[in-house]
């Protein structure tokens, strides 16, 4: 720009010596000289007005965007029309950056007070793991820690937290993946947090700290009172089967009504024996205090074991049980409890899964090979799961039919210790369904890679 501005200078000058040439030329020397001089002089007053507006609209230019002023007064009414107009332009940008800047910082100011009177502790991390920003109650989490000296020298995340939880899932979220876990970490003695950490965009990740002390207290109380009601009517159910058991063992010398009751209470006592061992075995399972031992096992035998062992529930049923494709790939898993779950969901397509017309269950077990998991089905041809018990069907008590269920001696507890069982040696277990045409659960475990793998 400052070049340009000599442009007027030169224009002015040149008419002025063209126009001392003309007068010379016709013999007045002195008019000319005149002339000439007063030229020079109006192009040099010319270009000084010039070059001050524009030295004003430079710098209001370089201000917008700064936030440090709006356009001065002197800059806004210059000397020039055209110049008038620009600065008008510059004046009407330098207002709507101002304001945008405003918004801006309110809307940050606003953020910042959602974030701190947030319960859950809060960090952000730049790309380079460097702490940019943190909420209160991260600041109050640890005590004597100086978050604000960390945010104000750009302190990396691993200079100012040591929990190698933290760490982890920050880590795993500056990698651009989402985790969320319960984890007992060592920023507070007995306290466990629940970690959110997710990246964001532009780089870097953020954390959330939620304690979860107080729910993890009341569900082990649960479980604990679960487990102990469990174990004291365990003795009582046993002497009640065992009794009538006895009683029955000798029909011949009771009357039909008798019978009928002994049958009755016989029943009912193990429905009760099942489910206290249920409800047993699923305090055991949710609190880890049930060890899994997973051992190299394979697919097809674990399916033949889990069919023989359910073949004496077959022919009372008069069942259809049938092994389909089995692979023979070696899979991680505990014996017992793969054929425990295994040997669960037979028994419930054979109890569950009666054809509509046909009157008896027919169940296919299969399993299959995938990319890192062994895929193991249980299919039966029955009525159908409707859509709307699908996701609530592995939680705890939930049944389908509830008085088919009852009627069946069904607990409600067996898919939610199916899925606890299956979750807890890296798989994942689902169900497919149609009704009338049938369900089919299946679970995964992890497959064992070979060498040619």
């Amino acid at each position: 720009m400052k070049g340009s501005l000599f442009l007027p200078f030169l224009i002015s000058v040149a008419v002025g010596l063209l126009l001392a040439v003309v007068v010379a030329s016709a013999g007045w020397a002195v008019s000319a000289l005149f002339i000439a001089i007063a030229s020079v002089c109006v192009a040099l007053l010319w270009t000084r007005w010039i070059r001050r507006d524009a030295r004003v609209l430079e710098d209001a230019i370089s201000q917008i965007g700064v936030g440090k002023e709006r356009l001065s007064e002197e800059g806004s009414n210059p000397s020039f029309r055209n110049f008038k107009d620009l600065s008008h332009a510059i004046k009407q940008a330098s207002d709507r950056v101002d304001r945008s800047l405003t918004d801006a910082a309110e809307s940050r100011q606003e953020l910042e007070a959602m974030i701190d009177s947030m319960q859950d502790a809060v960090i952000a991390v730049d790309a380079a793991g460097r702490i940019q920003w943190t909420n209160q109650r991260m600041q109050k989490l640890i005590p004597g820690m100086s978050f604000s000296n960390a945010v104000r020298v750009g302190h990396a995340l691993v200079q100012t937290i040591r929990d190698p939880d933290v760490l982890d899932c920050m880590r795993v979220a500056l990698e651009q993946r989402v985790v969320s876990e319960r984890r007992s970490t060592s920023l507070l003695p007995g306290k466990i947090f629940e970690i959110a950490a997710s990246p964001m965009p532009g780089g870097g990740a953020v954390a959330v700290l939620h304690d979860i002390t107080r729910i993890e207290q009341v569900e082990r109380t649960q479980r604990d009172f679960v487990a102990n009601v469990s174990h004291e009517l365990r003795t009582p159910l046993t002497s009640i089967t065992g009794y009538v058991e006895t009683l029955l063992d000798h029909e011949q010398e009771l009357s039909p009504q008798a019978r009928e009751f002994l049958t009755t209470i016989h029943k009912n006592a193990t429905r009760m024996n099942r489910l206290t061992e249920d409800l047993l075995v699923m305090a055991r399972v949710e609190s880890s205090e049930q060890e899994l031992h997973p051992v190299s096992l394979r697919a097809d035998m674990l399916v033949r074991d889990a069919v023989q062992a359910m073949s004496g529930m077959v022919q009372d049923e008069e069942a259809v049980l049938e092994i389909g494709e089995t692979v023979p790939d070696e899979v991680m898993a505990d014996q017992d409890a793969a054929v425990q779950v295994l040997s669960n969901l037979i028994e419930n397509a054979i109890k569950y899964g009666r054809h509509p017309t046909k009157g008896r269950s027919r169940v296919i077990v299969s399993a299959h090979s995938q990319e890192n998991f062994v895929e193991f089905r249980v299919q039966d041809f029955g009525p159908g799961i409707a859509s709307e018990h699908l996701q609530r069907i592995f939680e705890r008590f939930y049944r389908v039919d509830k008085a088919r269920s009852r009627e069946s001696g069904g607990t409600g507890l067996g898919l939610a210790i199916a899925r606890h069982v299956i979750e807890g040696q890296g798989g994942a277990i689902r169900v497919d369904s149609e009704l009338n045409v049938g369900s089919t659960f299946i679970f995964t475990l992890p497959r064992v890679l070979s060498r040619a793998d």
